[in-house]
């Protein structure tokens, strides 16, 4: 979607995808290798009673379901600022999530482009919200 065609209010709801095991301890041990993620019998020992999702992911999965929708499509240019992140909830293994995506906030810019704001809130499959937080992107007008 181009700049003009998004509007302060408009709602996005994505697909859902589930979390697996095997998906949090390959994410952490690459880009988050704390215990709560990957050793198993330690995590249960702490105050989440087993593995979690590394935030990190929970907030990578959330982005990546966002643009699976095909909402910014090719005019998309670059994005821009990530703020206010909030890891609400742990993300357990099966957990089921999916995001409303809001936009609330339009600016134009020079050079035929302007920035579109949105907040992403993540739930799971409980509609318990996981993560939220403002993305800001550089869209073509």
């Amino acid at each position: 979607m181009k700049f003009h065609e998004f509007y302060v209010g408009q709602v996005f709801k994505t697909k859902s995808i589930t979390i697996t095991k095997e998906s949090i301890t390959s994410f952490a041990a690459e880009f988050d290798p704390q215990y709560m993620h990957l050793d198993e019998d330690k995590a249960k020992q702490g105050r989440f009673n087993g593995i979690i999702a590394s935030g990190i992911q929970t907030m990578a999965v959330s982005f990546k379901i966002w643009v699976e929708t095909g909402s910014y499509g090719d005019d998309i240019i670059a994005g821009t600022a990530m703020n206010h992140l909030k890891f609400i909830k742990p993300v357990y293994p099966e957990d089921e999530l999916h995001t409303v995506v809001e936009v609330t906030a339009l600016k134009e810019k020079k050079n035929e482009t302007g920035s579109v704001t949105v907040w992403l809130s993540t739930f799971n499959q409980k509609d318990e919200k996981v993560f939220e937080g403002e993305l800001t992107v550089l869209v073509k007008r």
